[in-house]
C-alpha cells in the first residue's frame, strides 16, 4: 500500500498561498489593525512581536515532544550515515547557501533587487539553511521507508548541535556575506527562547507522560492532539507575516520567485550530495534516503523566528524564510519521489 501524508501536510504550499492572500488583504485594507499588531513587542525596538512569538511557541513545542533523546544511545550503530548527514548539514549547507545567496541576490538578480534588500534576502536564506529540519523529517523518512531509528538519532543529534552551532554560524555568514549588523546576544536569545526552552519543556513533558501513562498512550493519544495546533499556529503566523509584508509583496511579488531560485538549487544540491556520499560509502537505502531528506530540509519555524527577532516581521529576511516554507513541501516530495525511483541503485550494492 502506498504511504501517504496527512491532508494538511500534503497541501501545505496551498495553505501558504491562501495565507499570503489573506495576509496581504488584511495588510492593505485594515491598516490600523495591522499597525496595532505590529506594535505589540517585548520592549520597544526588540523586533520580537508578542502574538508571533506565542504562535511560534505553539508551532515549535509540539515538534519538540517528538524528540527522543534516549535514542542517542544508538548513535554508534550506523556511524557512516550519521557522519555524512552531519557533515553536509553543518559544514556544507549553510556555507553553500551563503555563496548562492550572494551570487544570486548581489549579482545575477542585481538588476531587480537593490543592494540593501539583497542583503536582507541573503540573511534570510542563510538563517534558513543554518537550521536543519526536525519533526517534518519523520514524515519524509516514513514516505521512503527509512530507518526510523536512524532518523530519530539524527534529529536528536541535530537539535543538540543546533544549541551550540546555530548562532555562531548565522553570525559568521550573515556578517561575512552582507553589511548587516547581527547582534550576537539577540541570536543567543532566539536560540534560548525558541530552541532551549521548548526543547526542555518537550523533554520534561515526554519523560513524565511516558513514565506515568506509557509510550503507546503518549504516541497514540497525546501527540496527535498537537498536530492541528501546530499547523493552525503556522498558518496564523504566516497570515501575520504576510500582513506585515503586504506592501513588499504587492510591490515586489516578483521577488518571491527570485528568492525561491537559490533555495531550490540549494535543496537539490545538498540532497544530491548526501545521497551520492551515502552510495559512495555503501550505506544502505533505508539510511541513505532519509539522510538525503534531512540534508535538504529546514527547521523553518526556527528560521522564521530568528529572522523576525533579528530584523523584524516586515523585513526582507523574514520574507525570505517564509518563501522557504512556501517551497518546502513540493520540493521535499519531489526528493522523496527521486529516492524511491533510485532505490535499486542501493539494492544492487
Amino acid at each position: 500500500m502506498e504511504k501517504k501524508i496527512n491532508f494538511f501536510e500534503k497541501y501545505l504550499t496551498v495553505w501558504v498561498f491562501l495565507c499570503m492572500i489573506a495576509g496581504v488583504f488584511i495588510g492593505k485594507n485594515f491598516l490600523s489593525l495591522t499597525e496595532k499588531l505590529r506594535s505589540l513587542e517585548f520592549g520597544s525596538g526588540s523586533h520580537i512581536n508578542i502574538p508571533i512569538a506565542i504562535l511560534l511557541w505553539l508551532m515549535i513545542y509540539p515538534m519538540m515532544l517528538k524528540i527522543d533523546f534516549g535514542s542517542l544511545k544508538n548513535v554508534g550503530k550506523k556511524p557512516k550515515g550519521l557522519m555524512i548527514t552531519i557533515f553536509v548539514n553543518w559544514f556544507v549547507k549553510p556555507f553553500s547557501m551563503a555563496l548562492l545567496g550572494y551570487l544570486f541576490f548581489k549579482n545575477i538578480f542585481g538588476l531587480w533587487i537593490d543592494s540593501s534588500t539583497a542583503e536582507q534576502y541573503i540573511a534570510g536564506v542563510i538563517i534558513l539553511a543554518a537550521a536543519p529540519c526536525t519533526a517534518m523529517v519523520f514524515v519524509w523518512s516514513y514516505l521512503v521507508d527509512g530507518d526510523a531509528a536512524y532518523t530519530l538519532v539524527q534529529v536528536a543529534l541535530n537539535d543538540l548541535i543546533m544549541l551550540i552551532a546555530f548562532a555562531p554560524i548565522v553570525k559568521l555568514l550573515v556578517s561575512g556575506a552582507s553589511n548587516l549588523i547581527v547582534p550576537f546576544n539577540v541570536l543567543l536569545w532566539s536560540v534560548f527562547i525558541f530552541v532551549v526552552i521548548p526543547l526542555l519543556l518537550g523533554w520534561i513533558t515526554r519523560s513524565f507522560l511516558i513514565k506515568s501513562k506509557g509510550k503507546e498512550w503518549f504516541e497514540t493519544n497525546f501527540l496527535p492532539k498537537f498536530g492541528p495546533i501546530g499547523i493552525t499556529a503556522l498558518l496564523i503566523t504566516l497570515v501575520f507575516i504576510f500582513a506585515f509584508q503586504a506592501d513588499n509583496i504587492t510591490s515586489k511579488f516578483f521577488h518571491v520567485i527570485l528568492i525561491a531560485v537559490p533555495i531550490l538549487i540549494q535543496v537539490y544540491f545538498n540532497s544530491s550530495l548526501v545521497y551520492w556520499l551515502m552510495k559512495k560509502f555503501k550505506v544502505e537505502f533505508c539510511v541513505a534516503a532519509p539522510g538525503a531528506l534531512i540534508g535538504a530540509s529546514n527547521f523553518f519555524e526556527l528560521a522564521v523566528a530568528t529572522a523576525i527577532a533579528l530584523f523584524g516581521p516586515s523585513s526582507g529576511a523574514a520574507l525570505a524564510t517564509v518563501v522557504g516554507v512556501l517551497v518546502e513541501v513540493p520540493v521535499m516530495l519531489s526528493v522523496v519521489s527521486l529516492c524511491k525511483k533510485t532505490k535499486t541503485w542501493f539494492e544492487k550494492e
